[in-house]
């Protein structure tokens, strides 16, 4: 969307070369047109954030960049290298050749974000910029307040302490935390400091992006909403996302 004025939800289904503004107005008026969740009207307009879907599926802008969160399961190799057996670009098989923003080691799963958009990725990957990444982390043995404790306060682990972060208890096995950090294998490593083993591991929010109601090995693009929260400096000076297929 040129410029941050909303547009009339007609001329914002044309431009992303969807339809012409004709049948733009017959599928509002079928109501198979949301803007956040509403079912639009013949005179909604629509803002650079909304969240705007046809037969509730996203609908990207024509910036030809694409945006995606995926659910990657265990087993998938957070590599380009498409010599690498099981790696994620032929995983997702999108039409665009999307890389992805940091990784999830082969034994953990949960929301992964990729693109085709190199801009991006200093931008959220940066440690000064503090982007949260939230997982639940399944043990072998009870979590305990002081392990809580102490993994919040920082642990020290390949040459390094790690940053202070937030932790609470899910249930008996099984905790949250949240990091501002990426170090390689980072919750494990924390983990094997106390005698914990790490027996499932699910990254569930990176930033404002949520796993939930994505199941695992599928994919959906980001909506504009979603976009402006992750990068609002980027995104609202029009960087837009792309439509794109499910996995």
């Amino acid at each position: 969307m040129s410029g941050d004025a909303p547009l009339r939800i007609n001329k914002y289904l044309s431009e992303r070369g969807l339809c012409s503004r004709r049948e733009a107005d017959a599928w509002v008026t079928a109501g198979r047109v949301t803007v956040n969740g509403v079912v639009a009207t013949l005179g909604t307009k629509v803002a650079a954030s909304d969240d705007v879907r046809l037969d509730g599926e996203p609908i990207g802008a024509p910036s030809g960049h694409v945006y995606l969160a995926l659910h990657k399961p265990v087993g998938v190799e957070c590599t380009t290298d498409q010599r690498v057996p099981h790696n994620i670009v032929d995983f997702v098989a999108h039409r665009e050749r999307v890389f992805p923003i940091g990784r999830l080691d082969k034994d953990s799963e949960g929301l992964i974000l990729l693109t085709n958009d190199g801009d991006i990725v200093n931008r959220l990957l940066r440690a000064e910029h503090r982007h949260e990444k939230e997982y639940v982390v399944t043990v072998d043995r009870p979590v305990t307040d002081e392990f809580l404790r102490a993994m919040a306060g920082g642990v020290d682990i390949l040459e390094t302490r790690t940053a202070p972060c937030r932790t609470e208890r899910v249930s008996k096995n099984v905790f949250r935390i949240v990091l501002t950090q990426g170090l390689n294998r980072q919750i494990r490593r924390m983990c094997d400091v106390f005698g914990y083993t790490v027996r499932r591991l699910v990254r569930v929010r990176f930033v404002n992006i949520r796993l939930e109601g994505l199941e695992p090995g599928r994919w959906r693009n980001l909506t504009r909403g979603e976009l402006v929260g992750l990068l609002p400096d980027y995104f609202e000076r029009g960087r837009v996302a792309a439509g794109g297929e499910r996995g």
